[in-house]
């Protein structure tokens, strides 16, 4: 059993040939119809019938898997088409008649908070033999509106076996909504004024800086260093000399 599954991961992965048969759809609109053995492929669109009421259950023998080609992140742009790839192995008893794939948004915390309810793609005469491996393409796109974050993703596909309805979950996991390229929000200019706004304020205190230490540069005294002498010094140093004798008699006279 761990053989198989591993056998058919790897296969789906390397989307390698099946062993009789690989299905794969190219609903590229709602309109858009391709041909597998002389029946229609699938149909994409959002006003078609639910075929379940999530009480079904898989069928022994039924496995499924799912991969985002090109996308390991699970990077979800709102508004934008998102695609991915849902692999089924049919090891049980019969042929399996492939109905629609399905997927859901909830809320991380809480499934039962429903966010959108995602495209429905609907197949047609779309039959995968016992021992055979299919991969279908299911795209999908999320409200342009929804906001940015982390939101869990239900996908399922329904097929008939023997005139009986069952369901298999390819993926329950979480997903990262984030803004469509180009799309300008509010909290984007926000964030860019908010910028824009402390640059200009570090750009005026580093002038205002500027300003200041060239003021004080300019209003700082000049100290001149030199071999200046007062006039006590110069009285010290002539004493007993002739020119000290004819101060002293100059100044007698004056008396």
């Amino acid at each position: 059993m761990g053989i198989r599954v591993f056998s058919f991961v790897l296969a789906f992965l390397l989307l390698g040939s099946p062993i009789l048969q690989v299905v794969r759809s190219q609903a590229d609109s709602a309109e858009e119809v391709s041909e597998v053995e002389g029946g229609e492929l699938g149909i994409v669109g959002d006003e078609a019938q639910d075929f379940t009421d999530g009480s079904l259950s898989p069928a022994p023998g039924v496995d499924t898997i799912c991969v985002f080609p090109k996308n390991p992140k699970k990077l979800v742009p709102a508004g934008e088409e998102t695609e991915l790839l849902v692999g089924m192995h049919n090891e049980g008893e019969s042929s399996l008649n492939v109905i629609a794939t399905r997927a859901s948004l909830h809320l991380p915390y809480d499934h039962h908070m429903l966010v959108q309810n995602l495209t429905i793609q609907e197949f047609y005469n779309t039959s995968v033999p016992l021992s055979a491996q299919a991969t279908f393409p299911y795209i999908f796109a999320v409200s342009k509106y929804l906001q940015p974050g982390s939101f869990d993703l239900v996908g399922t596909i329904v097929y008939e076996i023997d005139q009986h309805l069952y369901q298999n979950v390819f993926y329950n996991g979480t997903i990262e909504v984030v803004e469509a390229s180009g799309f300008i929000t509010i909290e984007s200019v926000f964030l860019v004024t908010l910028g824009a706004a402390l640059i200009g304020l570090l750009g005026l205190w580093a002038y205002g800086r500027i300003q200041s230490l060239s003021k004080k540069s300019k209003k700082a005294p000049k100290v001149e260093v030199g071999t200046a002498t007062t006039k006590d010094d110069m009285n010290e140093w002539l004493q007993g000399t002739a020119y000290a004798h004819s101060l002293s008699s100059k100044s007698k006279k004056k008396k």
